[in-house]
């Protein structure tokens, strides 16, 4: 099951954009008043891509196509009761997600322009509906929460309701099942409220997920004086687990480098498929792709020499084929 907030992607490639807004290749932002004409001019644009999206929402939708039984993920999120708001719940519907929606209907679904340069991608994102997710939501679907085995949410839901992820994840440790989070962006470790949430999260947190980006803004932002991605992955798997949970085990993505796993304090390295550069389209939901391939070996019963493998090709997959999520279940068909 995961839980988070929900929005619609645009995607568009334009070197003048990053230019106009500021943006930065790989990096991920909440949209602020300067960003907000950005949205209107890529809607305008004849080639621009609409895609049901949100970084949970991905990473679950990819899950659920590998397990290849419809039923098998759950998700709650805030729509609004508008034209995307259906999109996005018929895609997930399709799919086989069993969709738990919060409807808004004052508000417009989220959305996020996803540009791409040099098939890097960037994202601002207006959280809209997706903002204003609320625990009662969640409280009101606890048989569903209650009955999962592992739940998902990236960092972003973070911004959004963490008494909805205090709740989650409190819940899984009662009930003794895996709670996963994603640090989701830098911003998410930099801000210190949005930190602290985190902080008092670990300790429930079976999976942490991350790239290495996420990393090192982790370390600088708590004063650890290193870049050394293995060394702070081993650091956060020391983190004291609550109650009875086993050592958290902590996986960091490095882009085309080795995949780094902590686990108690003892790291591992698991290669990354090469992908020739001529084959990449762009990198936009990759890190989704990769956890949903995770998660879907992990419910699979999967050990962890194979998670890895799984995860690297869901997101190998990502990378060749335009308009994610569709792109990956095209590739592994």
């Amino acid at each position: 099951m995961a839980c988070a907030g929900l929005r619609r992607d645009l995607a568009g490639h334009c070197q003048e954009t990053f230019d106009k807004y500021g943006l930065v290749p790989g990096n991920a932002i909440l949209a602020e008043d300067k960003h907000q004409p950005l949205f209107k001019e890529l809607a305008a644009k004849p080639d621009v891509l609409y895609v049901a999206g949100g970084a949970t929402q991905n990473s679950i939708r990819v899950a659920q196509w590998m397990l290849q039984e419809p039923g098998k993920t759950a998700y709650m999120g805030c729509i609004g009761e508008d034209e995307f708001g259906k999109k996005l719940t018929d895609a997930c519907k399709k799919d086989g997600v069993d969709c738990k929606y919060m409807i808004d209907k004052t508000t417009p679904t989220g959305a996020c322009a996803v540009t791409i340069m040099n098939k890097e991608r960037s994202l601002t994102t207006n959280l809209h509906a997706a903002n204003n997710y609320k625990v009662d939501h969640l409280k009101a679907n606890m048989a569903t929460l209650s009955a999962a085995k592992i739940v998902y949410s990236a960092g972003f839901f973070i911004t959004v309701s963490p008494e909805s992820i205090e709740m989650a994840s409190n819940e899984m440790l009662k009930t003794g099942g895996t709670y996963c989070l994603n640090l989701s962006a830098p911003f998410i470790v930099q801000v210190p409220p949005f930190r602290a949430v985190l902080e008092k999260t670990l300790p429930c947190c079976d999976y942490l997920f991350g790239n290495e980006t996420e990393a090192q803004a982790y370390a600088e932002a708590v004063g650890w004086d290193t870049q050394d991605v293995e060394f702070i992955a081993t650091r956060l798997s020391l983190v004291p687990m609550a109650g009875n949970k086993p050592y958290r085990k902590v996986v960091i993505t490095q882009g085309a480098d080795p995949t780094v796993v902590a686990i108690r304090g003892e790291v591992k390295k698991y290669p990354v498929i090469a992908l020739p550069k001529e084959k990449l389209v762009d990198t936009n939901g990759a890190g989704d792709a990769f956890v949903g391939g995770f998660l879907a070996a992990l419910a699979k019963g999967k050990d962890m020499e194979v998670r890895p493998d799984r995860a690297v090709r869901a997101s190998r997959a990502a990378r060749v084929r335009e308009s994610f999520p569709l792109r990956c279940w095209s590739a592994w068909r």
